[in-house]
């Protein structure tokens, strides 16, 4: 079956790897339609992208006309772009809290600025392409995810490479072979609670050896009695829950953000592309990418970065896992007849029984023709980590409200009810530099 793909948010520095990434699909595209608010970029991304894909690439000054007769619409989209995400990061620290996009008040702050805008894209597309798969990358992915599934109609699946990176990080840590990992929680939220190898339970011998836990994440994140007290592994974005303090001292220690790091990289890489032979730009591209995984979570852990040492990192097109590679998966089970297991967000319905029917989750799903359906049932969540789900559950509940009822109170309930700030004077503080600090959330100035 030949279809049309739409990406909303096609200017993203990450699109030439998606498009990577589906010329490698066995789906049969006919086209990708990208639109972006910033036009130009878009234009540079499907110029560079083009050299990538076996079919056309064509970026639209209309969203309508990109997403009009897309069977799967892919939404990526960066609301007041990185400069946003650098402000929020800063902000946070000021306040005293670890700066991180997707977790603390700026993912508060993200989530309030792109939930509106994203509510306002999905009608469009229900207007243009009601019958589409509308497939989210958005950060912070979990509200978002939440959001569309509570306020659209669309079929909607939202998709985050975390787990998968884990699962690949367990499998070499064990020596390259085939592991099969039962995972559950919230996006950046999630645990895996055992592991298996050739139909053998391992989880025991992983606990138990902190060589091995050590060899799971980028850089040192989780000392290996917390990960045997859960009796669970951790993603790697449960560092900003279970050490709040030591990001934030590393942040302070550093005098940035990764945020501020990301904003330097790409201001590079854009004028590099400016200047550079279609010859050259694949390659300034590739590098780009290779010196920003270098550094992924190294400021935040080590308070440093490992810019210098990217040329070690392995070609970002080649890799086993990775944010193309999930869409792969996704787009394959949907329409390459080749049904996927991945883990992707969805509404919960009886899957965690701690959780409403509605609530999205991130599991494990069987990904066909008919969509995303868990593979088995979870049950009761683990006592170590019930709570901490729990309580983060409502406070993407009622930030959720506080932008469609654009109220400036539910957000900071919001902020009261989520475990890193879980204070009424404090969340008031954060909460009103970060307003003040936004032009996209003067909605809650009032």
């Amino acid at each position: 079956m030949a279809i049309k793909l739409a990406l909303i948010g096609g200017g993203g520095v990450r699109t030439p790897l998606l498009i990577h990434g589906l010329a490698e699909s066995g789906v049969d595209i006919t086209e990708l339609g990208l639109y972006d608010t910033d036009h130009n970029r878009a234009e540079v991304m499907a110029s560079l992208g083009q050299s990538l894909a076996p079919f056309p690439i064509k970026p639209y000054a209309q969203m309508e006309q990109a997403v009009a007769g897309a069977a799967v619409v892919l939404s990526s989209i960066r609301v007041g772009g990185i400069a946003a995400r650098a402000r929020d990061e800063r902000i946070a620290i000021d306040h005293g809290f670890a700066g991180q996009e997707t977790t603390g008040p700026g993912g508060a702050a993200m989530a309030l600025r792109t939930i509106p805008v994203v509510l306002e894209q999905a009608r469009i597309v229900e207007c243009v392409a009601p019958d589409a798969w509308y497939v989210s990358f958005t950060n912070p992915a979990g509200l978002v995810s939440q959001a569309v599934a509570t306020h659209t109609k669309l079929k909607a699946i939202g998709i985050c490479d975390t787990p998968c990176e884990l699962f690949h990080q367990i499998s070499v840590a064990l020596g390259g072979a085939k592991v099969e990992c039962d995972y559950a929680g919230l996006n950046h939220l999630g645990w895996v609670r055992r592991v298996t190898q050739d139909g053998v339970d391992v989880t025991s011998q992983l606990l138990a050896s902190d060589t091995l836990l050590k060899k799971l994440y980028p850089v040192d994140l989780f000392e290996p009695e917390l990960i045997r007290s859960l009796e669970l592994i951790p993603t790697e974005y449960l560092y900003f829950y279970y050490a709040q303090r030591k990001a934030l001292r590393n942040q302070l220690k550093a005098g940035s953000t990764r945020g501020a790091e990301i904003e330097h990289l790409n201001k590079d890489l854009f004028s590099a592309l400016a200047n550079a032979t279609p010859q050259d730009a694949l390659e300034i591209y590739r590098q780009y990418l290779m010196r920003r995984n270098a550094s992924y979570f190294k400021l935040e852990a080590e308070s440093g970065t490992a810019f210098a040492n990217y040329k070690d990192q392995p070609d970002p097109f080649a890799a086993a896992s990775g944010y193309h590679r999930i869409a792969v998966d996704v787009l394959r089970g949907l329409y390459a007849s080749q049904p996927s297991e991945v883990v992707v967000n969805v509404p919960n319905h009886g899957i965690i029984d701690d959780l409403a029917d509605e609530d999205v989750v991130e599991v494990a799903c069987h990904i066909t023709s008919t969509g995303a359906k868990p593979t088995h049932k979870i049950g009761r969540l683990p006592d170590s980590v019930r709570g901490l789900v729990l309580s983060v559950k409502a406070y993407e509940r009622t930030l959720i409200r506080a932008a469609v009822e654009k109220s400036r109170l539910l957000a900071q309930r919001a902020l009261l009810e989520y475990p890193i700030v879980g204070q009424w004077e404090p969340a008031c503080e954060v909460l009103t530099a970060l307003i003040a600090a936004d032009p996209d959330l003067a909605y809650l100035r009032t």
